[in-house]
């Protein structure tokens, strides 16, 4: 394949201050990098290109009816609910997405949320920096009740290569794990595979590690958070839209379950009227799970090698079956 021609939609969801280098993308072709790219303007920057590569940037029928070189769509993700797949194989266009590559980030960060809400280090730090130690009697300040996670009941909903990390984690910590997964044979680790209804039920935290889609939007709504104990924590590293973000803060205001640890929401950067803003005993962070440097720049490694797989026609990671 002669040279190709590339365009970067949104780098700066990747990079911050040059780092990491998009380089092992730039050798591949001739590559044009945009930090951001509106979605009325995304057809217009990719113009005659025959490769894209974005993170959250909507490719759309339209777009692929207005980019008539366009053959391949790279992501900087593993979900891909951002690219109209069927559209995609209509224009013989190759959609490859990166698994796994955020495995150990996500997982860690799991249980960055779950030990604040079970240890209170934060807060602990924060009450001797404002002095409180210094004006106790007593060599033990211990004012917030912790607990441990020995013994209590992980449910882990999705057991790809997040939802089993967490699981090992979870075990380390002396943990039951539950499991609820499309592919139960692959629940091995000493965790159980049970159906949802089951893990909502039994678990302590319940922790979502699933790809959206249509199938299981708003899986996490009125009606299964009732199922849920009123002690139990809900974590979501996944994608927003799993959550009826509505029904969870109404449940949390009504102390119908203890707490909830948010990292993505339906819609981001999170809006002002975000039902969740705000809300009694929910902890939200800005989608920054998969974030840390090296986790990017393993990916940004990965879409480079999609990418040269696709130029000497053997693509990899394909999410579409694109026609002959």
């Amino acid at each position: 394949m002669s040279e190709v021609k590339i365009v970067i939609l949104d780098a700066a969801t990747i990079v911050r201050d040059g780092l990491p280098s998009l380089e092992p993308i730039c050798v591949l072709g001739q590559t044009k990098i945009l930090p951001f790219t509106d979605d009325g303007e995304i057809a217009n920057a990719i113009g005659d290109a025959d490769a894209v590569i974005c993170n959250k940037c909507q490719i759309t029928e339209q777009v692929f009816e207005q980019c008539e070189n366009l053959r391949y769509v790279g992501l900087f993700a593993t979900g891909y609910n951002n690219i109209d797949l069927k559209a995609a194989t209509k224009a013989k266009a190759v959609v490859c997405n990166v698994r796994g590559y955020s495995a150990y980030a996500v997982a860690q960060h799991t249980f960055a949320l779950i030990l604040d809400c079970f240890s209170h280090a934060h807060s602990y730090a924060l009450a001797v920096e404002n002095g409180d130690w210094i004006r106790q009697k007593l060599f033990s300040y211990f004012y917030i009740p912790t607990n441990e996670l020995a013994g209590r009941t992980m449910g882990i909903v999705g057991f790809g290569d997040i939802g089993s990390q967490v699981a090992k984690i979870a075990q380390a910590f002396g943990m039951r794990v539950l499991a609820c997964t499309r592919t139960p044979s692959r629940v091995g680790q000493g965790a159980l595979a049970v159906p949802l209804e089951q893990l909502l039920r039994e678990s302590d935290i319940v922790s979502l590690h699933c790809p959206l889609t249509t199938q299981n939007e708003k899986m996490i709504n009125a009606d299964t958070l009732k199922l849920m104990k009123k002690s139990a924590l809900l974590v979501n590293t996944a994608r927003g839209g799993l959550v009826d973000e509505y029904a969870l803060a109404k449940a949390l205001n009504e102390g119908k379950i203890a707490g909830a640890c948010i990292d993505v929401l339906t819609h981001e950067p999170m809006r002002e009227d975000c039902p969740l803003f705000k809300v009694k005993n929910c902890m939200i962070t800005p989608h920054v799970a998969w974030a840390p440097i090296e986790t990017r720049e393993r990916l940004i490694d990965e879409v480079a090698e999609n990418i040269k797989c696709w130029k000497e026609g053997r693509p990899r990671n394909v999410v579409n079956l694109p026609n002959e």
